[in-house]
């Protein structure tokens, strides 16, 4: 009979001898200790080659429980919310769902851990978010008829639960020792996942059950597949453009190009003409999607390659902060005076310099809680109307409606596209957003602007007045 137990993120499988080969999938023999062993997460799998073989096993792995759950306060599942749970049980409840900002990813993760009845473990990439999804769990979950206590591991915290909610580097601290005690776990914002580091919480957990969570799986290194390896299949996507008007109110993007000043445009040009310069001499074209590592490794050999690497830097920060910008963010606040209006950039740098011009609240990572709580509830009572913002308000914070949004730059990628539109798509009768993207007339930035908005079926322009 093999005995099967859990070892600091493994599994031990111990039959009579060692044979040839394993004889269960993702099994090797250790030699140390005359053992098969296993990452854990192949718990499911040799439980189901044990069975197809008629092999009998003494399972002393598990250590999660069932748990009868139910919920305090109904939920009337929208359509797309059943299809999707519908999809992730066909599936095996061992998959992906892809929803829009705003279409009720954490709702859909609530129905999911009622419906499979196990302890779980809920996998978040801040600590804003981990209070948020305690916030939600709280409110819904009942365990019998009481109420579900949710258990928190970061920001300083350390009570672990059946139903618990981690950060992700907090759930890598303590995986190897709770990887056995959850039976479902669920990576909110899943396509952090293919980081090297967080690869070993899907890897040393046994949890049968998986959910991943995203806006959009798209990676800009296009290494989505590892994700669905650890948790399983794209089970379910929905396009922004199908939820609106359903879900989510309908919209307008706008691209409004502005010229830089000649000072900017001699610098930018030359930056430009020593990078591309480089990449000409190296061959790099940037035609596949290792070509940004290879030149990263070739700018750090050389003189040259590090100049190159500068010049990189410096003529993207000129596009990104060129000057004409704030006038176009200017005539846009005019336009939209009194609605509810995030500005978005790359870079704290420029969300403090937008602060700065036009007196209003920076959120950045260098912002305080409290400081954070407080400009959040200005703009969800409407004492602010604006907020400028870098990255910060991509995923991970709970942003109270605005209707209008401005990009004044970001990444190439459809993932913080997804994002940060789906931060003014929040529905509401007769309601239009309008998000404006705002970019350097003759830079590289035109061709980040297309790349991120590829699946866009709301396009226009919108000349500086």
């Amino acid at each position: 009979m093999i005995s099967l137990r859990f070892e600091a993120g493994t599994l031990v499988a111990t039959p009579p001898q060692q044979s040839a080969d394993a004889p269960w999938s993702g099994f090797t023999w250790d030699q140390r200790t005359s053992q098969w062993r296993a990452p854990a997460r192949c718990y499911r799998q040799l439980l189901t080659d044990a069975r197809d073989l008629g092999q009998q096993w003494q399972d002393r792995a598990r250590d999660y429980q069932t748990i009868n759950l139910n919920l305090a306060e109904p939920i009337i599942p929208r359509t797309h919310q059943t299809e999707a749970l519908r999809a992730w049980r066909d599936a095996g409840k061992a998959g992906c769902i892809a929803l829009p900002t705003g279409a009720g990813k954490t709702i859909t993760a609530v129905l999911a851990i009622v419906m499979t009845g196990r302890s779980t473990l809920v996998v978040v990439p801040t600590i804003d978010l981990m209070q948020q999804w305690e916030q939600v769990l709280s409110k819904y979950l009942r365990a019998e008829s009481s109420p579900c206590k949710i258990g928190l591991l970061g920001g300083g915290t350390h009570d672990p639960q059946p139903i618990t909610v981690a950060t992700y580097d907090s759930a890598l601290i303590h995986i190897e020792r709770l990887g056995a005690k959850f039976g479902l776990l669920i990576f909110d914002e899943c396509h952090h996942l293919p980081a090297p580091q967080y690869q070993t919480i899907a890897l040393a957990s046994i949890a049968p059950f998986r959910l991943g969570l995203s806006a959009t799986m798209e990676r800009a290194d296009g290494r989505e597949s590892v994700v669905y390896d650890l948790v399983g299949p794209l089970v379910y996507e929905a396009k922004i453009q199908e939820m609106v008007a359903k879900v989510l109110a309908p919209y307008d993007v706008f691209n409004i190009q502005v010229p830089m000043s000649a000072e900017e445009r001699l610098a930018y040009e030359m930056a430009r003409a020593t990078y591309t310069s480089f990449l000409k001499r190296s061959g790099i074209r940037f035609n596949q999607g290792a070509d940004w590592m290879q030149f990263v490794r070739m700018a750090a050999r050389s003189a040259d390659g590090r100049q190159a690497m500068r010049a990189y830097r410096e003529q993207k920060r000129l596009a990104q902060a060129a000057s004409g910008k704030l006038a176009a963010t200017w005539e846009i606040l005019m336009r939209h005076a009194g609605e509810q209006i995030i500005v978005f950039t790359d870079d704290n740098a420029m969300a403090y310099r937008i602060g700065r011009e036009f007196f209003v609240p920076v959120l950045t990572h260098q912002t305080r809680p409290k400081e954070r709580k407080a400009f959040l509830d200005g703009f969800r009572t409407g004492s602010i109307s604006v907020l400028a913002t870098s990255r910060v308000l991509n995923e991970g914070v709970d942003v109270p409606e605005a209707s209008v949004g401005v990009v004044l730059s970001g990444t190439g990628t459809v993932r913080e596209h997804v994002q940060r539109l789906g931060r003014i798509l929040r529905a509401r009768p007769g309601k239009r957003a309008v998000l404006y993207e705002v970019i350097a007339q003759g830079t590289s930035e035109y061709f980040v602007n297309q790349r991120r908005r590829q699946h866009d079926a709301y396009q226009g322009s919108a000349p500086v007045s």
